[in-house]
């Protein structure tokens, strides 16, 4: 009767530990992937769709501690239309005010 009891005991705890592995995956969103041709690394779709990366855009590259860390950097023209606007100046009065200044830079 005590080796079923630590067969079942042995079956608990693997299904425990599955179940926990299961759970750092989704909560830390870890994403096994392989390394293609020359290196390339892909990143499912779904990852770069959640933070807004689309093909092109720039990646800062870091080694530390025998990892990778990859930063995406953010196009500035982009990021200036997501942002919210705090200003308010419309295209007359932006025009005013550049015409005023080239009249005071190459009026002297």
């Amino acid at each position: 009767m005590g080796i079923y009891r630590i067969i079942f005991n042995f079956q608990k705890f693997l299904y425990v530990q599955k179940i926990l592995f299961i759970l750092v995956i989704l909560l830390c969103q870890t994403i096994i992937s392989r390394v293609g041709k020359r290196g390339a690394i892909y990143i499912p779709k779904g990852v770069l769709k959640r933070l807004g990366i689309n093909e092109g855009d720039r990646v800062l590259i870091k080694l530390a501690d025998n990892k990778v860390i990859l930063e995406f950097i953010s196009d500035p023209l982009s990021l200036a239309l997501k942002v919210k606007k705090w200003a308010k100046t419309t295209v007359e009065e932006f025009e005013e005010e550049s015409e005023g200044e080239q009249d005071e830079l190459y009026s002297s």
